[in-house]
């Protein structure tokens, strides 16, 4: 199936949600949370993560995780994961539980696709120090696709991954993860990257990047993904098209904000201060920008 239909169709199938201008959201994607090891890439950046989390929650944002959360393709046992990050999933079910957690899956927790395996996974866990059954996102429903819809004009921005039409990554999606998972997870820590990924091929990201702006053309409809790791902020005449970046580069990670009607790019990175102390930083790279300025249907 071509690229444009398997935008389209996961459009149409989105479940729509209104926001206002009292609406508060922050967009990661790409964390690919692993097992602590050696190969697990958002090790470097755990403690950044979660203190924006923390930030995020304590400001009553909605968290949407925009695809490839955790690195089900490495990891072929979420337990692994679970418990490599066991502070990062707590702050997530606090957004959970307060009913602002969205989680979208991508190619590397396509399995998120299964009511079955997200029920035996995400739905609870078994906690063997206190010898008893926990809740964790009890009852979640991973999305493809999502469209918020701004009350004020009935403006749409589509957020997915972004992975959908890209070959590799989409209809071989079986043969790339067993490729990854048994041949370029071990070729990659001695520095060979894995072609198939948009995030280490420069022709590949900017043929997919190509790919969503002929969707923005034909549907009129502003776009929020990841998948290809580099952060996008469209500049004065571009398409609406938006990337979050990723939650793995060595300098920090970087994420896509909407609030008080407006949206932003920010940066979150440890940075010294005049003391030479550390901390960590939240810099607003791009924007604030009106949503309505990307209102390609007015």
């Amino acid at each position: 199936m071509k690229a444009n239909k398997r935008l389209t169709k996961a459009f149409k199938h989105a479940e729509t949600i209104p926001f206002d201008k009292n609406s508060k959201f922050i967009f990661f994607s790409d964390s690919h949370r692993g097992d602590d090891s050696v190969s697990d890439e958002f090790i470097r950046n755990q403690n950044i993560f979660l203190h924006a989390l923390n930030y995020y929650y304590k400001e009553n944002y909605v968290y949407i995780e925009v695809g490839d959360g955790d690195e089900l393709w490495e990891y072929k046992n979420f337990s692994v994961i679970r418990l490599a990050h066991t502070d990062v999933f707590t702050v997530m079910k606090k957004f959970y539980d307060s009913g602002r957690f969205i989680m979208l899956y991508g190619n590397h927790n396509i399995y998120l696709k299964s009511k079955h395996f997200v029920k035996s996974n995400y739905y609870e866990f078994y906690d063997y120090y206190n010898q008893k059954t926990v809740d964790l996102f009890k009852g979640i429903k991973p999305k493809e696709a999502l469209v918020l819809q701004y009350k004020e004009n009935g403006q749409k921005i589509f957020v997915l991954h972004g992975h959908q039409g890209d070959f590799m990554n989409d209809q071989l999606w079986v043969v790339s993860m067993l490729l990854l998972r048994y041949f370029w997870r071990y070729l990659h820590l001695v520095g060979f990257d894995n072609p198939t990924s948009p995030a280490r091929n420069l022709f590949k990201r900017h043929k997919i990047e190509r790919i969503y702006d002929e969707w923005i053309k034909k549907k009129k409809v502003m776009l929020i993904c990841g998948h290809t790791h580099r952060p996008k902020f469209p500049k004065a005449n571009d398409l609406p098209y938006f990337n979050t970046g990723c939650c793995t580069r060595t300098r920090g990670i970087s994420g896509i904000e909407i609030m008080n009607g407006e949206i932003l790019m920010v940066d979150w990175r440890i940075a010294a201060d005049e003391e030479g102390g550390l901390k960590v930083l939240r810099t607003v790279v791009r924007g604030p920008e009106p949503i309505e300025k990307y209102n390609s249907r007015k």
